[in-house]
């Protein structure tokens, strides 16, 4: 009876890992799929103007998306301006002094702006700037952009933090240094790589919307750098050319897609090299 239950318990646990191996197996080749797709349609587009130039007229070939990309970057450094400091800070505090309803409030709320949809923060931002600014404008889509980023830098911030052990905190505590200069310096410090993390994840995560934008940066076929004008993005450009019925846009819509992919990727890697040097240091 016992070597019964011996291998029962042994083909169940080999049973198990072969379906977690399969799944991860069937999830790594679909990604596979999809990025060599991305890649066999965009990457004939891709050429020096499509980084140097912006989009030509209707019927008209070359062009590029320079404009889109500087767009972006423009769109994100807004975004990162505002949503970095709040998130960090934020973070910071649940984790140091988040004792209480007021903490538990916080992050619920924060659990709940991570769960919303895209477009309703892009209708938010509308609401409270396109429409009293009277017009689109870069600001609208960088404050738009960065209530997304928010709520993933404050959670995973916090959870980073925490993970500094309290003997640090003690030990610098002991010595008489004050508690906020024991986080600044300190906590901080220690907890470097993963808050890098949760910065690169959330800036990951807005390079690809496109719904706020919709409604407040509104997109550009123009050289743009002005914030205060309707600006464009690469998601956008990417959307306008997709719906058209021009094969050259099409081709160019693919072509952004690739480009936007490996920006996410080049983040993502980033973020995991930075997760990897914070986990040995602490």
């Amino acid at each position: 009876m016992k070597n019964f239950h011996y291998h029962r318990r042994k083909w169940t646990n080999r049973i198990f890992v072969f379906l977690c191996g399969g799944a991860c197996l069937v999830s790594v080749l679909v990604l596979g799929l999809l990025l060599g797709y991305v890649v066999y349609k965009g990457i004939s587009a891709i050429d020096w103007a499509f980084f140097t130039q912006p989009p030509t007229p209707v019927g008209e070939p070359g062009g590029g998306m320079a404009n889109a990309i500087i767009g972006t970057l423009i769109l994100i450094s807004i975004a990162s301006v505002i949503g970095i400091p709040i998130g960090i800070a934020t973070g910071l505090y649940l984790a140091e002094y988040g004792r209480g309803r007021f903490a538990d409030s916080i992050r619920y709320l924060t659990d709940v702006l991570n769960g919303l949809p895209s477009i309703v923060m892009g209708l938010f931002a509308y609401a409270l700037i396109v429409i009293p600014m009277g017009g689109f404008s870069g600001w609208s889509g960088g404050v738009a952009l960065s209530l997304l980023m928010i709520p993933v830098i404050v959670r995973t911030t916090e959870e980073v933090v925490k993970l500094v052990p309290n003997s640090i905190r003690e030990g610098a505590l002991a010595l008489g240094i004050p508690h906020w200069k024991v986080i600044l310096r300190i906590v901080v410090s220690t907890a470097k790589g993963g808050i890098v993390t949760a910065v690169m994840l959330a800036v990951a995560r807005i390079m690809g919307e496109t719904a706020p934008l919709l409604f407040t940066a509104f997109g550009n076929q123009f050289w743009q750098t002005n914030p205060s004008e309707p600006m464009a993005a690469m998601t956008l450009q990417i959307f306008t050319y997709a719906i058209s019925p021009y094969d050259d846009w099409h081709a160019k819509a693919w072509a952004g897609a690739l480009v936007l992919v490996m920006m996410s990727l080049l983040f993502n890697i980033t973020a995991r090299f930075f997760t990897m040097r914070g986990l040995k240091k602490m």
